[in-house]
């Protein structure tokens, strides 16, 4: 079994499933007691001036980003996250894979947080192509 254990929460990667690490998620997060949650709001693609690329893997980028920044504002940072979930417009398998690559950029040496892809066939703002809301906790 492929476990994580931070001061917040444990990634587990039970051997009963199959290893999703390469698709850039873990299967398990358990929260430990009394931790603060941080809630960040699906982020989209688009920067400070509201601009968005017209490039999947440019929007995907900003995201990360947009949940960094989010995530210093409350003091946190990506290893804070346990739980993603990532809507997808059009999702491909050139689409998750543009995605896992920059996710695995970001959590380089690190188990990666519990994940839900879901496709969608639009999002709030003509042409976001990619919108990703994440759940941190911290001591």
């Amino acid at each position: 079994m492929n476990q994580l254990h931070t001061d917040a929460f444990q990634l587990i990667n039970p051997d009963a499933l199959y290893d999703p690490r390469s698709n850039g998620y873990s299967h398990v997060a358990i929260v430990k007691p009394n931790m603060r949650i941080i809630h960040i709001a699906g982020q989209g693609g688009e920067n400070k001036n509201g601009e968005l690329s017209e490039y999947f893997d440019q929007q995907v980028q900003q995201v990360f980003y947009n949940i960094q920044q989010a995530l210093a504002s409350a003091q946190a940072q990506l290893s804070d996250i346990a739980v993603l979930r990532i809507l997808v417009v059009d999702h491909d398998a050139d689409k998750l894979q543009a995605l896992v690559a920059i996710m695995q950029s970001l959590w380089r040496d690190q188990a990666f947080p519990a994940c839900t892809l879901i496709p969608v066939p639009a999002l709030a703002l003509e042409n976001m192509q990619v919108e990703i809301e994440a759940t941190a906790y911290t001591a």
